[in-house]
């Protein structure tokens, strides 16, 4: 299973205590994943659709516990693509429908007529457990969270601008940064950034999923700082090794023009020696002196040999022209 079918499958087995936020959750399953369907004169059927077991059992749990509604389930399996399998709930009309949505917040009563809402209802969302629990369903029923090696993002999938705003809203309110992106012509409410999706498995009781995201994290992180000081390491050793060829070339060129011993004693000592020793580092090449010197002298008189092989360079090439 995915990493966030993993999670979608922590968060279904989550039972609150208090029936406000079941209430909550089940008011976002129903929004993030429900359809209404017309059979006549202000009455509606409402089905409700996941491919997670876990959540299914949820959804008929909170609906026969704050209803007592036994809801028919049927479940699909679509063979010839081998997908995995579809749980349809359906409420009708005469099993309560219209009472369900009506205490969702999906309905509202006017004067003997009702009309559909698409914002989040405020009357359900009084207490701060129940914002988690409405955030809890609305990813549940139309959520989704990439797999953490790959990138961090965690989405919700709506259907309305309203609901997405609403969303985005309840969201922030835990000091989080959602955004909203129009995809197909849905409403994505998404987040990025590992801590912050981090933050919003915490404030949605997936704590699991929140642990495993963290250890992939942390090696992730282990694994680019290794990749760092390896490739610092090869820089650093690969400019050694091409300072020590030149270092070489120019002591070379003046031994093969006027001779190392025409050089002064202190840089014919080390000349030799970063001959004899060419892998050697100058911290080394300065403790073979004696009396021994620093890196720093080193390098300096190696770059006294370096612009007397180009003077003599220049020289040699003037009297070639």
């Amino acid at each position: 299973m995915s990493f966030s079918g993993n999670t979608k499958s922590e968060l279904a087995r989550i039972i609150p205590q208090e029936d406000c936020c079941k209430l909550a959750e089940l008011a976002a399953l129903i929004r993030m994943s429900g359809v209404l369907q017309l059979t006549g004169l202000k009455k509606f059927n409402v089905r409700i659709n996941t491919e997670n077991p876990s959540t299914a059992r949820k959804i008929f749990k909170y609906i026969k516990e704050l209803f007592q509604i036994h809801v028919e389930v049927l479940i699909r399996k679509n063979a010839r693509l081998k997908k995995n399998n579809h749980y349809m709930m359906l409420i009708t009309h005469s099993m309560g429908s219209a009472i369900i949505l009506e205490k969702v917040g999906i309905f509202k009563d006017y004067n003997n007529s009702f009309d559909i809402t698409y914002e989040i209802p405020s009357q359900i969302l009084t207490k701060p457990c129940c914002k988690r629990a409405y955030l809890r369903g609305a990813f549940l029923g139309g959520g989704s969270i990439s797999a953490p090696e790959k990138t961090y993002h965690l989405e919700f999938v709506t259907n309305s601008p309203e609901h997405s705003e609403d969303l985005k809203n309840l969201i922030n309110e835990f000091q989080l940064n959602a955004k909203i992106v129009e995809r197909k012509g849905s409403y994505v409410v998404y987040i990025k950034e590992g801590d912050q999706v981090v933050d919003t498995l915490n404030i949605i009781g997936a704590h699991k999923a929140l642990l495993d995201l963290e250890n992939i994290r942390i090696y992730k992180q282990m694994r680019n700082d290794i990749n760092r000081i390896v490739n610092c390491e090869t820089a650093n050793l690969s400019k050694t090794v091409n300072a020590s060829m030149r270092q070489i070339e120019n002591i070379q060129y003046i031994k093969d023009t006027i001779g190392i011993r025409e050089l002064p004693l202190g840089l014919r000592e080390i000349a030799e020696l970063r001959l004899k020793y060419q892998d050697a580092s100058l911290k080394e090449l300065g403790q073979m002196l004696n009396p021994s010197i620093g890196k720093s002298g080193v390098n300096h008189r190696l770059r006294k040999i370096e612009e007397i092989a180009q003077r003599l360079q220049k020289k040699w090439d003037h009297k070639g022209n």
